[in-house]
């Protein structure tokens, strides 16, 4: 269908995020000199270093058109554990893999209520956000737990002056931006996103990608909830909580769209959580009400859905082929 004038909208649509944070660059850098230093821009790169490799695992979900609201719990549990572990007298290296083999086995506890048991991805993943946080909440007995200092080794390390966490979230993303772009699970993972129907017609196993999705996701998750602990150096009650909102957002601001087989984890995602948290920072810098956070995140979330659906309406007019089979992992 040829509509005059919508390819280059949705090219416009495609830099929105770029925009935005040119706007957000601007508006605080013009009320603030704080907030264009090197040293407000790394602790930002720091903060959003979690959120980013959390949404790495979200983007993989959404191009399948699904959603994991269970990654925020898992990271929960997995920190209450591994916080138990750090205060019984266990290395390090054991609680970061007790946290890793949580967010795996939650994950693959989301492949399994999905693939086999057929039920919808936003339900099962909700019913997995609750028991996590009731079992988070189990086990570290609502309270805050301080952890040894050797947890935070991690987060204040430097290789090269560059903090450690900067370089794991930059491996995450690489990798993962390898592996859409250039493997055959990448491929096959937006053409079921963009038409699972053709795809299964087509010999992919649906079932398998769908469950690996779920299995990253968690191991995402993980990661995400080490880097977090590691900067944090304790784990409260509230400890990952609406990470799940915060990664969709990223993923969404970032051009991944919540209809499936369109995305980007670089520098799509990337750029989204670095994105949201710039605009957290410079709220914080200018002294801005705190009341009004919740409504500025609501704003944020609401643009980046407004935006991806005016762009995937779009799309679906100019290329809209009854059974078509497309791969579009650079749209």
């Amino acid at each position: 269908m040829n509509l005059p004038g919508a390819k280059p909208l949705v090219r416009l649509l495609d830099f929105a995020s770029i925009a935005l944070f040119a706007v957000v660059l601007l508006a605080f850098g013009v009320q603030s000199d704080r907030f264009l230093t090197r040293e407000n821009f790394i602790q930002i790169l720091l903060q959003a270093s979690s959120t980013a490799v959390v949404g790495v695992g979200m983007t993989f979900v959404l191009l399948t058109a699904g959603v994991d609201l269970s990654v925020g719990a898992l990271m929960f549990v997995g920190a209450g554990l591994a916080g138990k572990m750090a205060l019984a007298g266990q290395a390090v290296p054991l609680c970061l893999l007790t946290m890793l083999a949580v967010g795996l086995a939650g994950g693959a506890i989301n492949a399994l209520l999905v693939t086999r048991f057929r039920l919808a991805a936003f339900i099962a993943t909700l019913a997995m956000l609750y028991i996590g946080r009731g079992l988070g909440r189990w086990i570290t007995q609502t309270r805050a737990m301080n952890l040894p200092d050797s947890f935070l080794a991690l987060g204040s390390a430097k290789w090269l002056s560059i903090p450690i966490p900067l370089w794991i979230t930059a491996a995450v993303v690489l990798l993962a931006q390898i592996v859409l772009s250039y493997t055959p699970f990448g491929r096959q993972l937006y053409a079921l996103g963009h038409n699972a129907e053709a795809a299964e017609k087509a010999g992919l196993q649906t079932k398998r990608l769908l469950a690996w999705v779920y299995v990253l996701c968690g191991g995402c998750a993980a990661i995400g909830g080490i880097l977090a602990l590691s900067q944090l150096g304790s784990v409260s009650p509230k400890f990952g909580e609406l990470y799940e909102f915060d990664a969709i957002t990223a993923a969404v601001l970032g051009g991944t769209s919540l209809f499936g087989g369109r995305g980007r984890v670089f520098p799509g995602t990337l750029l989204g959580a670095v994105l949201l948290k710039s605009i957290f920072s410079g709220l914080v810098i200018v002294r801005a009400d705190e009341y009004l956070y919740p409504l500025i995140t609501s704003a944020i979330i609401f643009v980046a859905v407004l935006l991806d659906s005016v762009r995937s309406g779009l799309l679906a007019r100019l290329t809209r082929r009854p059974g078509a089979l497309a791969v579009m992992p650079h749209s």
